[in-house]
């Protein structure tokens, strides 16, 4: 007997999805810190006159640093709103996930997505959204946050 085909788990769809967007964020806000970071080094070599090869080097790590940042906005941008529109498609099946929409997970995609509990759903191009920056000085060298 063949097997039937089990709908997706909603709860565990919306979970991915927040976490996805949470490393995303976090992804972006990294490339750009480490960007500017990465510019005044740079401007701080120039200035002390270091080996014009070193110089020329840390110009090409500071050329990918930036090479990253519209990808990673890009892809950030893209689960969010894969994430905005799995929120209002659940919103528009309230009656069937009434547990789903106070759990924990759709608590972090509201937050993710700067809406309030009366805004879920609603089509609100003017909104902005804005992204907490993780501090990642502490980190060593090859070390995830």
């Amino acid at each position: 007997m063949p097997k039937e085909a089990s709908k997706p788990d909603p709860k565990k769809q919306l979970m991915i999805k927040v976490n996805a967007c949470k490393r995303l964020v976090k992804e972006a806000a990294y490339y750009e810190k480490e960007a500017s970071e990465n510019e005044l080094q740079l401007k701080e070599m120039n200035d002390t006159n270091k080996d014009p090869y070193d110089i020329k080097k840390f110009q090409e790590v500071l050329g990918e640093s930036q090479m990253m940042i519209p990808v990673s906005v890009a892809s950030r941008d893209k689960a969010l709103d894969e994430l905005k529109e799995f929120v209002a498609l659940l919103n528009e099946e309230k009656g069937d996930n009434v547990d789903l929409m106070e759990c924990e997970w759709m608590g972090e995609a509201r937050k993710l997505l700067g809406l309030g509990e009366s805004s879920v759903g609603e089509n609100n191009d003017s909104e902005v959204l804005e992204f907490a920056v993780t501090n990642v000085s502490g980190l060593e060298d090859g070390e995830t946050f």
